[in-house]
This record gives C-alpha cells, structure tokens and sequence, in this order.
C-alpha cells in the first residue's frame, strides 16, 4: 500500500515541478506566453506587440525611392518562461526573419539578436538599447557608406494595443543626421 501512494506522491511532486518551470511559456489560455514576474520589469516593453500583427514593410531603394510597401506578419510571444521575447517575421515574398530579445540588469538594456532566411550567418548581429519616452530604441554601429561612423538605428513608436510603427535608419554618432532606409507599420490582428 505504501508504495502506490508514494508513487502517486512523486508524480504530483514531478508534475507541479515541470508545470512550475514553464508556467509562463505559450499554453492554451496563454497562446504568446506571459511576462514572468521574476524578470527585470522591462520585460512588459514589448506588451503592446505581443501577440500577431498584419504590417505593411517598406525599404528604400539604391536611388533614394522608395519600394512598394509589402504585407507582413509579425508574430511576438515571451518565451524561456516568461524572461526573454522572440519575434518572427512571415513576408510574402517567401523570407522571413526573427529575433531573441534580452534583457540583462547588469548592463541595463536590451540585447536583441536577430537571424534571416535571406542572410543565413554563423553570428547573429547584434543591437542593444532601451525604451525611453514611449519608444524602444536600439542601435548597432554601422559606417555610412561613405565612411563616415555611426549606428543604424530601430526604433518601435505609436505603441498600442491596436499596433505599433518602425523605423530603420542610419544616424550619425550624434544623431543629428538621419537616414532613413526601412519602415513598418503594423495593425492588430484578432487572436
């Protein structure tokens, strides 16, 4: 008889345990995840795109116009249990792209990777930042392509709960010049 309810006992102990170590990750009733509460509050920066948005991409061309904007899904969700955020991109053209996104406390910022299908790389580049005044800012140094130093920078603004925009642009070091090469717009979709 003892053995029976000691085996009932260890699977309940085992059961709450592994529910306990992903209680945050993407289930049923939580499809995207949710901010665990043991992470660095930033983790709630990305709230507003959480989930799946229909956007609207588009970049430059070589002669400064502009390209036609192309439909995009952008999907967001928590992920590692709640501490950490990963998004994907799904273009119509058949490439696709991602990121993990981090935040370390030691450092006080985001770390955000990022990975395409159309530029497959052994190292994942790497941008870093911080929300400040409603929007996400993140830069990676960057030369201009006359040499000159400076970043390229993303930043997510007009956050909501109905969507957000983008922007992807080349700045200088002190970031009084700006060039913009890339923008996103994006509109909730029902989840």
């Amino acid at each position: 008889m003892k053995n029976p309810l000691y085996l009932l006992l260890l699977i309940a102990f085992f059961t709450t345990s592994a529910y306990a170590q992903y209680e945050y990750d993407a289930s049923v009733k939580h499809p995207y995840g949710q901010p665990n509460p043991e992470a660095p509050e930033q983790i709630k920066d990305y709230e507003a795109m959480i989930g799946s948005c229909n956007c609207k991409s588009t970049s430059r061309k070589q002669d400064g116009t502009w390209n036609d904007a192309e439909d995009m899904i952008w999907r967001w969700k928590y992920i590692m249990n709640g501490t950490a955020v990963q998004d994907e991109t799904l273009k119509t053209d058949g490439s696709h792209s991602g990121s993990i996104r981090q935040y370390i406390k030691d450092s006080s910022r985001w770390y955000v990777h990022w990975f395409s299908t159309k530029t497959p790389s052994t190292k994942f580049p790497v941008w870093e930042g911080n929300k400040k005044d409603g929007k996400i800012s993140l830069y990676k140094e960057q030369k201009a392509p006359n040499g000159m130093e400076g970043y390229f920078r993303l930043t997510f603004y007009d956050m909501s709960k109905t969507g957000y925009k983008w922007i992807g642009e080349w700045v200088d070091k002190t970031e009084k010049i700006t060039y913009p090469t890339w923008k996103i717009e994006c509109t909730r979709t029902e989840d």
